[in-house]
């Protein structure tokens, strides 16, 4: 099996059965790291033998000793035993499980779950691992490759989602793919048999996302200069939910950010644009084109600016008893005139 796989590869790997003698998953993003370690433990031993030959630690409630005894035990049951280490990252003297992994058994699968950060790669474990099994860092995603994950992950469950629907997730649930995909799983439960589809009424009636009042859609009105929605928006937020104010203000900071560099494109038609942020649909550019005559270099730049300057002022700097309803008025006000 090859060493450097992504994370496709292994599950594939993994659902044919092929499985090596060690796995080390590390990185900042646990939901795939999550996600591998349960596809080994649901395929690795069969379920009527795992009380004799699966063993789950958690890395505070251990040591290296105890999970090196575990994986030179041979098995009872099965052709293999697993071995897994979930929060690897908590284990004391966690690089002396290299002394095994350098002569790891064929019979026994360790996996070894380390989260919320990156294993040192000079570390002996960390070779080891890279020379005897599969190593696998995941990363966070960028907000860019969001829609693509929301498109990918419902694509698995032959389930449609409109373009619309899918940016609406992505500004109000962003990067973090654990509350994602269980938001998703909910709405999953909603689905009419017929039509599995997903659209803004089914968001709004099951998450609570309004499909005409959030961030999404303010951005959307400032980019196109429509101040009644714009302010229409704004008072919503006031009267039904003042946490809007931090997730208003990243999400316009991105939008005018990138807005800046579709400036200084060359090509500025659609497709060239689409091409320079990833994006699939072009729902998702059309805000930039309307912006990119209403709003110049100059006033882009000055947008940007006021956003950094309410960033800091919605956090109390210069104005610690502001109105967050107020604020946000004053900030969408001052970006479109």
């Amino acid at each position: 099996m090859a060493k450097n796989l992504g994370f496709e590869d292994i599950k594939k790997e993994i659902r044919a059965g092929n499985f090596a003698p060690v796995y080390l998953f590390h990185g900042e993003e646990p939901f795939f790291i999550d996600q591998l370690t349960e596809l080994i433990i649901n395929r690795a031993v069969e379920e009527a033998s795992r009380d004799f030959d699966q063993s789950i630690f958690y890395g505070m409630d251990t040591d290296v000793r105890s999970v090196i005894a575990a994986c030179k035990r041979f098995p009872m049951m099965s052709p293999r035993q697993l071995v897994v280490v979930r929060e690897a990252n908590n284990m004391k003297q966690l690089d002396e499980l290299a002394e095994y992994v350098k002569k790891s058994l064929k019979t026994t699968i360790l996996v070894i779950n380390y989260k919320n950060g990156k294993i040192d790669g000079r570390k002996k474990l960390a070779a080891e691992c890279g020379k005897q099994g599969i190593v696998f860092e995941s990363a966070k995603l960028r907000d860019y490759q969001i829609p693509s994950f929301i498109n990918n992950y419902l694509n698995a469950r032959k389930v449609k989602i409109d373009p619309k629907s899918t940016q609406l997730l992505t500004e109000y649930l962003g990067a973090d793919l654990s509350k994602l995909t269980n938001a998703l799983e909910k709405l999953f439960i909603s689905l009419p048999k017929d039509n599995p589809a997903i659209n803004a009424a089914l968001i709004e009636q099951n998450i609570g996302i309004s499909k005409d009042y959030n961030v999404y859609e303010l951005q959307s009105a400032v980019a196109n200069k429509d101040i009644l929605k714009a302010n229409r928006i704004v008072k919503y937020f006031g009267e039904n939910d003042d946490k809007n104010l931090t997730p208003a203000i990243n999400a316009m900071f991105g939008f005018f950010s990138n807005l800046m560099i579709c400036h200084y494109e060359k090509n500025k038609t659609k497709q060239a644009l689409m091409s320079v942020f990833g994006f699939r649909f072009e729902v998702q550019i059309n805000d930039y084109m309307t912006a990119l005559r209403l709003y110049s270099p100059t006033k882009t730049m000055q947008a940007i600016s006021l956003l950094r300057e309410f960033d800091a002022r919605s956090k109390g700097f210069k104005s610690p008893s502001s109105v967050k309803e107020s604020l946000l008025k004053e900030l969408v006000f001052k970006i479109m005139h």
